[in-house]
């Protein structure tokens, strides 16, 4: 009987203490619904200078680009801001002017020659390096020096040695019986210049890109194949070739991004020249808009504009591809 007088006593008492522990319970809750909401802004956060430094430096200047495209923009309407709309009559001017077929000629074979030569040499020697000899790592820093020269000083050293008259180069050749050759001013090797010295320029970024590529191939392949009785060249296209293939795709995407807007090496080498013989789009679009007196700013974004599209295509096909490679 005295037990059953106290048992109503303390089931109250437990109550009372589950519902005093159990009454803190929505504090974490809050705590977990705050939680994510801050983390949200924590990420808005760092994302807000990107964004802002993607909107000011590329976003605005390729609106502002179609905009001068799209109008007929002179001196005084340029900083007016009322140039009348003209719709494609820019594009069409472009197409219709007869530097348009030379310039897109030399545009795809500098790009087209530019990116397999930098993409070869650079594998070479890549699988070169991939040796790990002595001096290895100290001659591998010293092919990066052409990349890590500012372009006005390699391509000013290019055109000194190209020069006609006092270049090392015909120097060289007059050496072993060869008369000079007019590197820069004829038109027949004015192209070949300036992609000789594009090339010797690319070719280091290849060289690094490849060789990280290089580094992550298991070695144990290498050895299979050699068991196998696979000779050097069987092995490079069996192994080395397919398995770089993810790193060759965004070498050559890069390189192709890169040399379609390649300015700064024909402008100091040749400006164009000689008789437009080494004009890309890139100078051409310069010289439309800035290399005349009577500036054409609506013809020199459209062709700026075609650079742009050219790249954006290739970059989407890379994605495709890519995807493609991923599903597979």
């Amino acid at each position: 009987m005295h037990r059953m007088t106290h048992l109503p006593d303390r089931r109250p008492v437990r109550d009372r203490d589950e519902a005093a522990t159990a009454a803190p319970l929505p504090a974490p809750t809050a705590r977990r619904r705050r939680r994510p909401a801050s983390r949200q802004w924590a990420a808005w956060a760092f994302l807000f200078p990107v964004t802002v430094y993607l909107v000011l430096f590329y976003a605005y200047p390729l609106y502002r680009n179609l905009d001068l495209s799209l109008r007929h923009y002179t001196v005084r309407s340029f900083v007016q801001g009322n140039a009348p709309f003209t719709g494609l009559a820019n594009y069409r001017t472009v197409f219709g002017d007869p530097a348009f077929g030379p310039a897109l000629t030399h545009t795809v074979v500098f790009t087209a020659v530019c990116l397999f030569f930098q993409y070869a040499i650079g594998l070479a020697l890549a699988a070169f390096f991939d040796q790990h000899f002595k001096l290895s790592a100290t001659l591998r820093a010293l092919f990066l020096l052409p990349w890590l020269l500012p372009l006005i000083v390699s391509a000013s050293t290019w055109s000194w040695m190209l020069n006609s008259d006092s270049g090392v180069v015909n120097a060289a050749l007059h050496v072993i019986g060869v008369g000079p050759v007019n590197w820069l001013t004829s038109p027949e090797w004015a192209l070949t210049s300036v992609i000789t010295a594009n090339i010797w320029i690319g070719v280091p970024f290849n060289l690094v890109v490849l060789y990280s590529g290089l580094q992550s191939i298991p070695h144990s392949l290498y050895e299979a194949a050699a068991l196998d009785g696979a000779s050097a060249w069987r092995r490079f296209w069996s192994i080395t070739f397919p398995l770089l293939r993810p790193v060759s795709a965004i070498t050559l995407l890069l390189g192709l991004v890169y040399t379609l807007k390649v300015f700064d090496i024909i402008w100091i080498m040749t400006k164009g020249g000689p008789a437009d013989a080494s004009t890309t789009f890139s100078t051409w679009s310069y010289q439309l808009g800035f290399g005349n007196l009577l500036p054409a700013f609506g013809p020199g974004a459209a062709v700026g504009n075609l650079l742009v599209v050219a790249a954006l295509v290739f970059g989407l096909v890379y994605v495709r591809i890519q995807r493609k490679q991923e599903l597979a």
